[in-house]
């Protein structure tokens, strides 16, 4: 009769047995697909941008807390590699519950790419409707951000810290949208 060999607990010093099975060139596949994700959604969100920043948002009535508009650049540069990277860190863990978190995370992200193109893009034709829509969206987001957190930070202590400067900034982006709402 063998006996079962049961994996170590994760804590300090410890690497639980379905952690980081992964070779090196498929960790290196993973994290560049984390970041081409990435990349993607703040290419095609940047193209909505572009159109729209010095046309009708230049002119909009903006909560006086608003950024200059260079800040918005380096600023989501950096939210998106530190999502990529956290997603990359739960993905390498290979554990169960790292589907359920990058379920969250992938569901995060496409919130995240449909909400530019209804605030910048839909305004023009719809007015403060889409301000509305778009606010709706960016709440869901703020929640799927948060959800994302919380299902990272057991997984990978790390993913779910660098989740954090980005779900503060959704949540200060929904200041932003609710003022544009309420004010255009």
């Amino acid at each position: 009769m063998q006996g079962h060999q049961q994996a170590p607990a994760e804590g300090p010093g410890t690497r639980p047995a379905e952690a980081l099975k992964r070779g090196s060139g498929s960790q290196l596949r993973g994290l560049l697909v984390f970041l081409g994700a990435s990349a993607l959604v703040a290419a095609l969100g940047s193209l909505v941008t572009l159109n729209n920043v010095n046309g009708w948002y230049a002119s909009a009535d903006k909560a006086p807390w608003t950024p200059p508009n260079w800040v918005f650049g380096p600023v989501w540069t950096a939210l998106y590699l530190a999502m990529a990277v956290a997603a990359w860190l739960v993905w390498r863990r290979e554990a169960a519950r790292s589907r359920q978190a990058l379920t969250a995370y992938w569901a995060q992200l496409g919130l995240n790419l449909l909400w530019t193109p209804v605030f910048f893009g839909l305004y023009p034709v719809m007015g403060a409707t889409a301000l509305w829509l778009a606010f709706g969206i960016i709440v869901a987001l703020a929640v799927a951000v948060a959800v994302t957190v919380l299902l990272f930070g057991p997984i990978s202590r790390a993913a779910g810290l660098l989740m954090l400067p980005y779900l503060s900034w959704v949540v200060f982006a929904s200041s932003l949208n609710l003022w544009a709402a309420l004010n255009n």
